[in-house]
């Protein structure tokens, strides 16, 4: 099989490997679509994604569709579409018992933070557990339920926000996780989303994907106190700051987008004032069979792709996913004729 590798900053390369095969409890998955991270982007252009640095080769990618290509226990058909839930959970602790995503000890796919690293999905095939499995629903695509994963970040960012039925929500940052959390709260039945971003290009396809109205930072006027919840998705400072701002008094702030594991200049005053609520939010649990719902009955989703590439075109892809003003969600594509 062909995988793409991240040897180190700026360097990847797609090499033929010998085929994985996978173990008792183990599916072997034909990948077909894998779409590009934040963290993806960060391993390749600077060679770590924060603290976890590429020490070996690395296969990206936890965005991902494709079809079964075996299945030793018979549950799976060969030819079955699937998506994958990414996390090997690891070991409950007091206190969060019912959150798995949490528990310590656990692994991502296409993630340096254990050593050996977990290998990712760009790859033609994937060896994965069996309760890491997602059939897809007939109705949905192949390409589009790539972005199973990234819904399923957007939903639990809501879910972690409250019941937001009836209410007024802005997102912060429309990047492909933005968008998405765009899409989660509209699903979820709030009143009004408005989506806040430096960049008309995303603002563009925010309104596409129903945003009520969009913010441009630095030409619009962000309003004070006017948001019953704030989904914050760019881990800028400065947009940490203003979402304690927009938010209205004992309204909930979702820090949605990462930030690094060091000291940052955030004004917290208006936090402290309004009495505000704020929650963190780190990846999902169960959101994921949701996501794959939410995809099939909504083909308009599919708006945030917006290029794919071919595996050997790998690099090219990365190069266009860092462009905000150029690209929102980039796929690439390891079965093209998946579709």
């Amino acid at each position: 099989m062909r995988a793409a590798y991240i040897d180190s900053k700026e360097s990847l390369e797609v090499r033929t490997v010998p085929d994985p095969e996978p173990g008792p409890g183990e599916v072997l998955v034909r990948v077909a679509a894998v779409g590009i991270c934040g963290s993806d982007l960060h391993y390749y252009f600077e060679g770590a994604n924060g603290e976890y640095v590429v020490r070996e080769p690395l296969v990206p990618g936890h965005e991902l569709s494709g079809t079964i290509a075996s299945d030793a226990s018979g549950r799976f058909a060969p030819g079955t579409p699937v998506t994958v839930h990414p996390a090997r959970f690891g070991t409950p602790e007091p206190g969060i018992e019912d959150e798995p995503h949490l528990w310590p000890g656990g692994s991502y796919l296409g993630s340096a933070s254990t050593w050996p690293h977990t290998q990712g999905a760009m790859s033609e095939l994937l060896v994965v557990r069996a309760d890491m499995i997602r059939p897809l629903p007939a109705q949905l695509p192949v390409q589009r339920a790539a972005l199973a994963e990234p819904l399923s970040v957007g939903l639990h960012a809501v879910n972690r926000a409250g019941d937001v039925a009836g209410r007024r929500v802005l997102v912060s940052g429309a990047g492909p996780i933005g968008l998405l959390a765009l899409v989660a709260a509209r699903a979820r039945g709030a009143a009004e989303v408005v989506v806040a971003d430096v960049l008309a290009e995303p603002l563009a396809l925010a309104t596409r994907l129903g945003a009520a109205r969009t913010v441009q930072l630095g030409v619009d006027e962000l309003p004070a106190h006017a948001f019953d919840v704030v989904l914050e998705c760019s881990g800028a400072p400065a947009a940490i700051s203003a979402a304690g701002v927009a938010v209205r008094r004992a309204g909930t702030v979702v820090q949605v987008g990462m930030v690094p594991n060091e000291p940052r200049g955030i004004n917290l005053a208006p936090y402290i004032s309004k009495e505000v609520t704020l929650r963190g939010t780190f990846r999902f649990h169960d959101e994921i069979e949701d996501a794959v719902a939410l995809l099939a009955a909504d083909p308009g989703i599919e708006a945030v792709i917006t290029h794919t590439y071919p595996l050997d075109e790998a690099v090219a892809a990365f190069e266009v996913a860092r462009d905000s003003r150029a690209s929102s969600k980039v796929v690439v594509l390891l079965d093209p004729a998946a579709g």
